[in-house]
């Protein structure tokens, strides 16, 4: 049995401009690093630092990126932010994206 390639989707422009910037917010090994240790919980910006042993200044810079994004949303607690994601999607789509890139 032969499969016919599928037809175009009639997907909006703005469908498709929308997901081109969430891929162009994730397009950085340090942004996912950063979905990767937030998938598994929120995290302070000390923490990212640890997981991902880059400079706190470099997480600060990637995390206005996804705020700016809404790909991750923060909560000022105490003297600190905690920093979590907005949508468990996201995650996937990163996490799926390091799977294969591991294969």
């Amino acid at each position: 049995m032969t499969t016919t390639p599928a037809a175009p989707t009639d997907e909006p422009d703005q469908t498709l401009q929308a997901a081109s910037e969430l891929l162009r917010a994730l397009a950085s090994p340090v942004r996912l690093g950063i979905v990767r240790e937030l998938s598994g919980g929120g995290k302070y910006v000390h923490e990212l630092v640890t997981a991902l042993g880059v400079s706190q200044p470099l997480v600060s810079q990637h995390l206005r990126v996804l705020r700016t994004s809404r790909i991750v949303a923060a909560r000022r607690q105490a003297r600190e932010t905690r920093y979590t994601l907005t949508d468990d999607h996201v995650a996937h789509i990163v996490l799926d994206a390091i799977r294969h890139a591991q294969e």
